[in-house]
């Protein structure tokens, strides 16, 4: 609904420009149509769902944190704002070419040193990047926002071909210790446990070549570095519990689109729970299982490495 009301007043305002008759009262009605138009439109916009109604523009929906939302109000706020100035501009345009067409031998009024009107196009434009540049800013800000406290989870994430592994620490930094860790392997896929509404801190690190953590709900990736790099990002809190796949963003060898692990997000006693069951002993498999959980990854499969006999020469020739 929201879409055939934006398509239609839009379509109206269109009509409204190439229409007009000369004279003063033509203009004035124009632009009164124009800005009943524009005020209808953004009371309809602010009573909308806008991202939701058009597909987020392009955006993937549906993020699981504060940091996911606020990078997604920031792509529809852009969208609308280059298509109001698009719609604009192209109005400004088919108008000129319909007021202006030629009628005659007789040039129109030239509008050529106009002070205020050049003034305007400058200055616009300028402070359209501005206003985007200050929103960019803050949600970029947030996003890389790292803060000192004790009551946060930290999670060594280490990255080797074609592999992860979780460690979950008793604090910050290389000095920290591990109090419980998750391997994968080729036969079994990593579950990384979380819990929702804690503050969450990802320390990332490799073991050989340049990998990417990435869970797509999260809306956004961060490169894990060989060596002593220490990739450090935080989210504020995962919103929604559930199973979400991982993977490797950034090509890695051979099993790259392989290197899959899974996120799941439980609630803060039942995490309590599995990091006790996992420092008592227990296999990840036997503590997911110890909360209810599935034991094993339910978003992905491990992968064939495809390692069997003759696997290259079916033949078995020389």
């Amino acid at each position: 609904m929201c879409r055939l009301l934006a398509t239609a007043l839009l379509g109206r305002q269109d009509q409204v420009i190439a229409r007009g008759t000369h004279g003063q009262k033509g203009r004035v009605g124009r632009f009164a149509g124009l800005g009943a138009g524009a005020l209808a439109l953004v009371t309809l916009l602010g009573g909308c769902d806008v991202g939701s109604a058009f597909d987020g523009f392009g955006w993937p929906e549906k993020g699981i944190t504060p940091q996911a939302n606020r990078m997604y109000d920031l792509w529809i706020g852009s969208v609308i704002a280059a298509l109001a100035v698009g719609a604009l501009v192209w109005g400004l345009i088919f108008w000129c070419v319909v007021r202006y067409r030629k009628r005659g031998s007789e040039l129109p009024v030239q509008t050529r040193y106009n002070m205020p009107m050049e003034f305007l196009y400058t200055i616009a434009p300028i402070l359209v990047v501005c206003v985007l540049f200050y929103y960019t800013a803050v949600v970029q800000t947030n996003v890389d926002e790292t803060r000192d406290d004790s009551s946060k989870v930290t999670v060594e994430v280490v990255a080797f071909k074609w592999n992860w592994q979780f460690n979950y620490r008793d604090g910050a930094g290389e000095d920290a210790n591990t109090v419980a860790s998750t391997l994968g392997s080729s036969d079994v896929i990593p579950v990384l446990v979380l819990p929702t509404d804690r503050r969450i801190r990802f320390e990332e690190t490799s073991k050989d070549v340049i990998h990417s953590f990435w869970v797509p709900e999260l809306l956004f990736k961060r490169d894990v570095f060989p060596g002593n790099v220490r990739n450090v990002f935080e989210v504020e809190s995962i919103d929604q519990e559930g199973a979400y796949v991982g993977r490797c963003a950034e090509l890695c060898g051979t099993y790259h689109s392989m290197m899959n692990f899974e996120l799941r997000v439980v609630s803060p006693e039942k995490y309590e729970q599995f990091l006790q069951a996992k420092r008592d002993g227990a296999t990840t498999q036997e503590a997911l299982s110890s909360i209810g959980e599935a034991p094993l990854a339910t978003t992905t499969e491990p992968f064939d490495t495809k390692r069997g006999v003759s696997n290259f020469n079916p033949s078995g020739g020389e």
